[in-house]
């Protein structure tokens, strides 16, 4: 009876401290001993044959943070796994829809906060998309249609997993790291999809690609409830910190590797804009005086004439705004004087209508009661530097990035024309 009572438990999901740890514990140690068998063996074949090289793992390119040794060594160790799949004949869309059922359990796990379950799961998921392909290609079974399913059904996996730590998370900090892991794992592979679709190699682009995403998420929601038995060993709904950390670190990371992905690809397409960006150290310096100044007139307008904090945000915008353009006209752009006239028609443009935004989104900002008026103005003015001021202040506030433009606007024509020419053929 004890023992059946046991496993109700465990099937129910009613873990003591001890059991929560043993659940992530006795995998780590069994994979341990395993890869140490691997590496031992994989040390005697070196020395009798050589080191072992992988074709595939070199097409992969050379972004990501493992090394070629490691991919080299992953690929020798699987090998037994896809060549008996193979042997066998197993569908490779089998294995592929069977990592998809898995990662959809993960993320079960995950919702109801069987933490140790859902990151090992996850885990073996990630390992069966590691495998479809080989076998795949083994068995002479490899296809543009398996490609594009394994593609999108890849994006559920990671998205199956997050999803249930969203909902787990739905009333805590770390829904909102959750959700932005969730949108930057999709735009990762996005952007390189976009940019392969074009004709640009991305492969060698950006540190944070889906087998580092895979070992991040998976292992930091494994290993979760280990500390927190030690800090939280009565809680029912503990917060699994290290589940909290690893979704910071992928949320961050994964938008960090999409942009760098997407910088490259509009460098390698010749977008003369990106050369803007190499103003951007002299842009964030003048905008951080502006900034400056600007949150000293707010916190003055609201402090002594208890002005609202979007009506202060409007009028320091407009102080704020002024010396951005002083300071970026002499220093960050060197504008002449020739065009005066035009450059303050454009200051005036770009400022009231920064101003307007500011104001709006430090109101929309105002309607989050958790967050603290002065956090939600420096957001809001992060955002519409990043994705207003710095665009028209760098291509368009001041007439010589005209001609510019105009120089590179034949070359970047005759580039798309050729794209267009080559989907069309």
């Amino acid at each position: 009876m004890e023992s059946m009572a046991a496993v109700g438990s465990i099937l129910g999901g009613h873990l003591s401290a001890s059991e929560r740890v043993w659940w992530s514990v006795a995998p780590a140690l069994a994979l341990a001993a395993f890869l140490v068998l691997c590496l031992v063996a994989y040390a005697v074949r070196t020395l009798v044959a050589g080191r072992f090289h992988d074709e595939e793992m070199d097409a992969r390119g050379l972004g990501g943070l493992t090394t070629a040794r490691m991919r080299h060594f992953v690929a020798w160790m699987m090998r037994p796994l896809w060549l008996g799949l193979a042997t066998v004949d197993v569908p490779p869309n089998a294995i592929t829809t069977l990592s998809v059922a898995l990662a959809a359990g993960a993320g079960l796990a995950a919702a109801v906060g069987r933490f140790g379950l859902a990151g090992w799961v996850f885990l073996m998921a990630g390992a069966l998309d590691f495998l479809d392909g080989r076998v795949a290609r083994v068995t002479g079974r490899a296809s543009p249609g398996g490609a594009a399913l394994d593609s999108v059904l890849d994006r559920y996996c990671e998205s199956a997993l997050l999803v249930g730590l969203a909902w787990y998370y739905r009333s805590s900090w770390a829904l909102l790291p959750a959700l932005l892991a969730l949108t930057g794992s999709l735009l990762v592979p996005y952007v390189r999809a976009r940019g392969e679709a074009l004709g640009a190699r991305m492969k060698d682009v950006g540190f944070m690609q889906r087998p580092e995403r895979i070992v991040v998420l998976g292992a930091s929601v494994a290993f979760a409830p280990i500390p927190e038995a030690l800090l939280a060993p009565l809680d029912p709904h503990p917060p699994h910190r290290l589940a909290m950390a690893g979704l910071v670190l992928l949320a961050a990371t994964s938008h960090v590797t999409a942009i760098q992905r997407l910088l490259s690809l509009l460098r390698m397409l010749g977008v003369s804009s990106v050369k803007s960006f190499r103003l951007m150290p002299r842009a964030v310096v003048v905008s951080a005086l502006a900034t400056s100044v600007d949150a000293a007139t707010v916190h003055g307008l609201v402090h002594s004439f208890a002005l609202p904090m979007p009506l202060a945000t409007l009028i320091g915008c407009a102080v704020g705004g002024t010396v951005a353009f002083s300071l970026s006209r002499v220093w960050v752009y060197r504008a002449t004087n020739e065009k005066m006239r035009r450059q303050v028609v454009r200051f005036l443009f770009v400022s009231g209508s920064s101003a307007l935004l500011n104001a709006g989104g430090v109101w929309m900002m105002s309607l989050l009661p958790a967050v603290h008026p002065y956090l939600g103005w420096l957001i809001t003015r992060g955002l519409v530097f990043a994705c207003w001021n710095f665009p028209l202040h760098s291509e368009w506030a001041f007439p010589e990035r005209d001609r510019e433009r105009a120089e590179h606007l034949p070359e970047l024509t005759s580039r798309v024309g050729a794209k267009s020419a080559a989907d069309a053929s």
